[in-house]
């Protein structure tokens, strides 16, 4: 079969620089968000008392910490990690999802803390940017299942590639790792994607020579195929115009003593 090099309906240099500016302006945003939270880091370094703006579980001072808890970290590491997955999910959802992104970030962010605040031990502090990461993980992966659009799909798989045991670490697994708040973004990712999924609309699908060559030769079958209409039958005879034709079938009398 010929494959020439056509270009696929919807494809044209005008949707690929569309495409590069989404992707440059998620990666931008998402690094000037990781950019904060260095500078958040920095003034807890300098020996700040950040407990009050943690998320504290069970106590009325404690939802405090539902607004500032994902800006502070406990260490180096800890940044170090959520700062690569926020670029890498926060890239994805904002290039491919925007307004659904922007519209599930606030329910990301109250989410994981009040995961951490409703689940958590009393007495404890709960911090860090891993319940958004989680969020972020659990609105692309649904998002994927729901559209199922080429996109969709694609960044569906990227996320679950990288992130894939996200599945595994909003359940206990680890002491001191905050698994409620992990529970909690991921819970508010399942229900950020149902409430958005219609947010973006999906992109024109792509079409191909080769689609095109396969519809022709279904039309071509089908032409074959297709019984001719009563008139284009040729008949076999003509009555004469005010003659009517019988057909007389002799019926012999049955002999009594001859059944053959």
């Amino acid at each position: 079969m010929d494959t020439p090099n056509v270009p696929a309906t919807g494809a044209s240099p005008a949707n690929d620089r569309s495409d590069r500016n989404r992707v440059l302006r998620a990666f931008n945003l998402s690094l000037g968000f990781v950019l904060l939270l260095v500078a958040v880091f920095a003034v807890q370094s300098s020996g700040w008392d950040w407990r009050a703006w943690s998320v504290a579980p069970l106590e009325a001072k404690g939802l405090w910490g539902l607004l500032g808890a994902p800006l502070l970290h406990g260490s180096i590491e800890h940044l170090g990690a959520n700062a690569v997955a926020l670029l890498i999910l926060g890239t994805l959802a904002g290039s491919v999802y925007p307004k659904a992104t922007v519209r599930a970030l606030p329910l990301l962010w109250v989410g994981s803390g009040l995961g951490a605040w409703l689940l958590g031990e009393p007495g404890s502090h709960h911090l860090g940017a891993s319940g958004v990461t989680h969020g972020l993980m659990f609105l692309v992966f649904v998002l994927g299942l729901l559209r199922r659009d080429r996109p969709a799909i694609a960044a569906g798989m990227i996320a679950f590639l990288f992130y894939g045991s996200m599945l595994i670490t909003i359940l206990p697994h680890e002491p001191g790792v905050s698994w409620q708040s992990h529970m909690g973004g991921a819970a508010a990712g399942v229900i950020a994607a149902l409430m958005f999924r219609h947010a973006d609309p999906m992109a024109p699908r792509k079409r191909y020579s080769w689609e095109d060559e396969e519809e022709d030769e279904v039309l071509a079958d089908a032409d074959e195929l297709e019984p001719p209409s009563p008139r284009q039958v040729p008949v076999l005879w003509q009555p004469r115009e005010g003659r009517d034709y019988e057909v007389v079938v002799p019926l012999r009398r049955r002999d009594p003593n001859n059944p053959a």
